[in-house]
């Protein structure tokens, strides 16, 4: 959630910033909004100053032995006004609150404006697979090892779903453990959180309300805020699970990760060079979160960045690493790098990890904060979000990049301890 403080200092540059995003918006109704705040808070606090001094004149009255109630109905009067103030105060900043919701947040300012036609390409790791054979897409070579059963997954859930097989299950498995093994090596705290998350969740996260309708919903979506929703995303928990609490700087920055499945509708179609894995309402991932001081920030985000690229350098896999542009960029998000491998048989990149810092956002929205050492005040912090991996295309590329002129799939060095084998035959 945005500062309405900042809005009401330099409307232009916020309103730059959030074109960046593709985003166009007057700030003329929620500044006026800000001014009539103000203005209500000045006449209630005026008109509690002069009831505590009627309140205070009531012992001396009574000890002179006059009448006080006609002080009593003063107060009365002075009491129904504060309440009737407090009331339109309430109105009011429900309104600069339902307006500010909806709002993007601010890309940082070296991010310049567009969509996927405008991010950089910052890094390339690898080179693209050379085979003296023809490859196989994984959809084939997954189907003819037996690995993944596209077919019984469809029979028991629908279109988007598949089930792990035998040297498939294991293959997954293996990826986990190392993805775990290598965030626990790093010092990361390990979370299991819970499935079913709050509509709080998804509002703090700054997922709701604008994507609501993205999430598998338990009870029905008529009222969302009474019911509980699948996890799109370990994000979703994780930023959260200090909301409402003060921190101690000294325990700044607290680094995370979990594991969970992913539950997303995914909605719009599926493109034809996307079937398999690719694109799913089910998988799992490994997700990063840090939360940070504001000095912190940007040292957490290159340690994310880094974090993911080496999982994907030690599978010896080809990728890229992209510096999104602000449109391209979530919409809770200040900045974006994405980690994207390379898909031999559908000739494009696609993304394994978006490592992404949305600065004070999300922490405005969940009211997370830490205690300044040196001040002591109370001062929103930053949270930091990265996979560490997510599979479902690690999965693909590593098969397709990794298969040999006889059919089989080479085991990446670091997983081998996992699968016991060199090869998937």
């Amino acid at each position: 959630m945005l500062d309405i403080k900042l809005i009401a200092e330099n409307p232009e540059k916020v309103s730059e910033l959030l074109s960046r995003k593709g985003a166009t918006v007057d700030f003329t109704e929620v500044l006026e909004l800000d001014e009539k705040r103000k203005k209500i808070i000045s006449e209630i606090e005026k008109l509690k100053a002069e009831r505590n001094a009627v309140s205070s004149s009531i012992p001396k009255l009574k000890k002179e032995g006059k009448d006080v109630e006609p002080i009593f109905e003063e107060m009365r009067a002075l009491g129904n006004k504060i309440e009737e103030g407090d009331k339109e105060l309430n109105e009011v900043q429900d309104k600069i609150f339902n307006f500010l919701a909806v709002l993007p947040n601010l890309p940082d300012e070296d991010l310049v404006a567009g969509e996927k036609e405008a991010n950089e390409v910052i890094k390339i790791v690898g080179e693209k697979p050379n085979f003296d054979f023809t490859p196989q897409n994984h959809v084939d070579l997954c189907t003819k090892l037996g690995l993944i059963d596209y077919t019984r997954g469809t029979k028991l859930s629908g279109g988007g779903f598949w089930i792990y097989r035998g040297d498939g299950a294991k293959l997954e498995w293996a990826l986990l453990n190392f993805f775990i093994s290598e965030h626990l090596k790093d010092g990361y705290e390990f979370i299991l959180p819970p499935h079913q998350l709050g509509y709080n969740c998804g509002f703090g996260a700054g997922q709701f309300p604008k994507f609501s309708d993205e999430v598998y919903w338990l009870g029905g979506e008529d009222d969302m805020k009474k019911n509980r929703f699948m996890l799109p995303t370990a994000e979703t928990a994780l930023v959260n699970m200090y909301a409402g609490e003060i921190v101690d700087e000294d325990k700044l920055p607290m680094k995370f990760f979990a594991y969970t499945p992913c539950y997303r509708k995914e909605a719009g179609s599926y493109r034809a060079e996307e079937r398999g894995m690719i694109r799913g309402h089910q998988f799992n991932k490994v997700e990063m979160v840090q939360y940070a001081t504001p000095e912190q920030s940007k040292k957490a985000f290159e340690e994310l960045v880094d974090k993911a690229a080496s999982l994907m350098e030690k599978l010896g896999l080809h990728f890229r690493v992209s510096k999104l542009a602000a449109g391209d960029c979530s919409a809770s998000m200040a900045r974006t790098y994405d980690i994207e491998v390379w898909i031999p048989s559908m000739g494009i990149y696609k993304e394994v990890s978006s490592v992404s810092n949305a600065n004070d956002y999300q922490a405005r929205r969940n009211n997370t904060k830490y205690r300044d050492k040196k001040t002591g005040k109370a001062q929103f912090l930053h949270t930091l979000n990265g996979s560490g991996l997510a599979t479902s295309r690690v999965f693909p590329a590593l098969v397709e990049q990794l298969q040999q002129a006889d059919g089989s799939i080479k085991v990446p060095e670091v997983l081998v301890p996992f699968m016991g084998k060199e090869f998937i035959k």
